[in-house]
């Protein structure tokens, strides 16, 4: 008997068109598996369960990887303050990374010799997937089987997706449930949703133009800032070594904390945004999202250190910070780089513990003010503007006259041209 596919499963409408589509063409058992990072609460994940069961599945496999996705991901992101474009806090690029890591993994338990996945021939998901996926089942750049890299060892994985390979679009993908007795909502082929730990993305319709702007009905989580309380609320968020460990005066585990932030966030229609970027593929692309936790946590964190850190320090971790994010979300993990990158990351957070807190008001966020035992802030030697015990007017005086000197002599080498 031929062995299974193990298909990465979310129970939208590309993955649920995979599951007949593989079985009816290879003649395999299929195997789901829904890896949960966020997004998900516990009657939706028994709802995914059974819509797999519905769909011919001969199995189907759960795996809670949001403290994975915090430990191995997103944590780098806060410390790194990683906003792609200045406004896209990254919420589908990490997930990939831990998913194909999942699915390998159930894969091997299962014996299946390949994997699949539902993304299409145009999007990051593809080569992200495909990336990690190869990798993590041991292949090698020749295509040859060997180790593989998450220490499972084991043969060569085949990695398989149906919808890439047949040029699918939503509509066709529906038509195809429908012919087998399967209902899809018609709302699913106007937008693709990814809900997870770090926000929700929205794909479709008003996204495919630079123009486009998305109906109230389209945004599924956020409460629409017009209708928001008004009188808006604060949070403080407690941070230890670069990391958020308190809400408000209460210790919180990461992902908990995480959950309970965007929460609040979209009561106040907190998290909207639009981002415009270009592709792994070379294209442009436009998403919308929503991410209230990951922009409150990353302004919060970004505002502590300005207090904490020196000015070299800003200099060279916004730098780093912005490459780190560019390789995790073109699907570059597992590149050795990003090791080096994480140890800078660390060693930068030694001192970056302290409260932010932030006023949430229809809509916007502002950062309103920090606090650390950490800070470089020092009134006690100095005001700026104002005062200083470190120097007096004529050490200033001096300053300024040898500060532009070279501007100077520049301006006169050049005054003839």
């Amino acid at each position: 008997m031929s062995s299974p596919i193990a298909l990465a499963f979310s129970g939208g409408l590309d993955t649920s068109f995979c599951v007949p589509y593989l079985k009816e063409e290879t003649g395999r058992d299929v195997w789901t598996v829904t890896v949960d990072t966020g997004g998900f609460s516990a009657d939706e994940l028994e709802e995914v369960e059974a819509r797999s069961k519905t769909l011919g599945a001969a199995g189907h496999t759960t795996v809670d990887a949001r403290a994975d996705l915090w430990e191995r991901a997103l944590s780098y992101l806060v410390k790194g303050n990683v906003l792609r474009g200045g406004v896209y806090p990254l919420c589908v690029g990490p997930e990939r990374v831990v998913q194909a890591q999942a699915l390998v993994g159930a894969a091997r338990e299962i014996g299946a010799t390949a994997v699949a996945h539902g993304s299409t021939g145009a999007g990051n998901d593809q080569v992200r997937f495909d990336t990690a996926l190869r990798l993590l089942a041991g292949q090698t750049a020749s295509g040859r089987g060997g180790a593989a890299s998450d220490g499972t060892g084991g043969a060569e994985i085949e990695v398989m997706a149906p919808i890439r390979t047949l040029g699918l679009t939503r509509e066709a993908s529906a038509a195809y449930l429908a012919e087998r007795g399967v209902h899809v909502d018609p709302a699913t082929t106007d937008y693709s949703v990814n809900r997870g730990l770090w926000g929700t993305t929205i794909g479709g319709k008003e996204t495919h133009r630079t123009d486009g702007v998305l109906p109230e009905s389209a945004w599924p989580d956020t409460a629409s800032p017009d209708a928001a309380p008004p009188a808006g609320r604060e949070v403080a968020v407690q941070f230890e070594r670069g990391v958020p460990v308190a809400l408000d005066g209460e210790a919180m585990a990461p992902v908990a904390l995480v959950e309970a932030l965007g929460r609040i966030g979209a009561e106040h229609g907190v998290g909207r945004g639009v981002h415009v970027g270009d592709t792994i593929l070379g294209i442009k692309g436009r998403v919308a999202f929503e991410a209230p936790a990951a922009l409150v946590l990353i302004d919060a964190h970004r505002e502590l250190e300005k207090v904490v850190l020196t000015k070299l320090q800003l200099v060279q971790k916004a730098a780093l910070g912005d490459l780190y994010g560019a390789l995790m979300h073109e699907g570059l993990y597992f590149d050795p780089v990003m090791r080096d990158l994480e140890a800078f990351l660390d060693s930068s957070q030694r001192r970056v513990s302290g409260v932010a807190t932030v006023a949430l008001r229809q809509g916007a966020h502002r950062v309103r003010g920090v606090s650390s035992p950490h800070s470089l802030f020092d009134t006690g030697v100095a005001t700026y503007g104002e005062e200083t015990a470190l120097w007096d007017g004529r050490d200033a005086e001096g300053f300024t006259r040898i500060y532009g000197l070279q501007s100077l002599l520049a301006a006169a080498a050049t005054s003839d041209e």
